[in-house]
């Protein structure tokens, strides 16, 4: 079955005017999601990224990233199994991350 990456990218302000309360039933909706999905047998793995942004490593050195002009910053990622890359974009679209304004990019790993 092909595997599919679904990156999960937002902007800080995204989260910006929800309530402690409120971004601990984000957390909750992500946990049941991806329960769902591994009840399903469609979920291989799936993280949150740290916050701190990362490096970006060029040819020229290494700098800290994301740049402050960066509207949307990769939050996290799920690796799931769909039949075709409809399944994988209709699992995508049930994801709380497109609930709450933020995108979902899916794309297909390369089994070479």
């Amino acid at each position: 079955m092909p595997k599919f990456m679904l990156l999960l990218f937002d902007a800080p302000a995204d989260y910006a005017d929800l309530t402690p309360e409120q971004l601990q039933q984000v957390v909750r909706e992500y946990g049941a999601w991806a329960q769902e999905m591994g009840k399903a047998g469609k979920l291989e793995a799936g993280e949150k990224l740290a916050d701190e942004g990362g490096k970006v490593i060029t040819q020229s050195g290494v700098t800290d990233g994301p740049f402050a002009e960066s509207k949307e910053v990769l939050g996290g990622y799920f690796t799931i199994n769909a039949a075709s890359y409809d399944e994988a974009v209709e699992i995508a679209r049930s994801s709380p991350h497109v609930k709450y304004g933020a995108s979902t990019h899916v794309r297909q790993i390369d089994a070479h």
